[in-house]
């Protein structure tokens, strides 16, 4: 892929150049990356934020997938 990134007058980062035979590829293996942009809702953000917020209070309660499949007593 030969992306291009393109400056502002400052010479920072302001952007992406995708060439359209990339951008095509992309769009075919990810088809909602149109929908990529779209705001989270408020209750959403609400919600993430309440979960950090636990887990921060709570860190020796974080736990791996793997560590939670094993309890449950399911294969991975």
């Amino acid at each position: 892929m030969n992306l291009q990134v393109i400056h502002d007058a400052r010479g920072n980062d302001a952007g992406v150049f995708i060439p359209m035979d990339d951008w095509m590829f992309i769009k075919i293996n990810y088809p909602d990356i149109d929908h990529l942009n779209t705001d989270i809702p408020d209750w959403k953000k609400q919600l993430i934020d309440k979960r950090l917020e636990c887990i921060a209070q709570n860190p020796e309660r974080i736990r791996s997938g793997e560590e939670l499949f094993e309890e449950l007593d399911c294969d991975i």
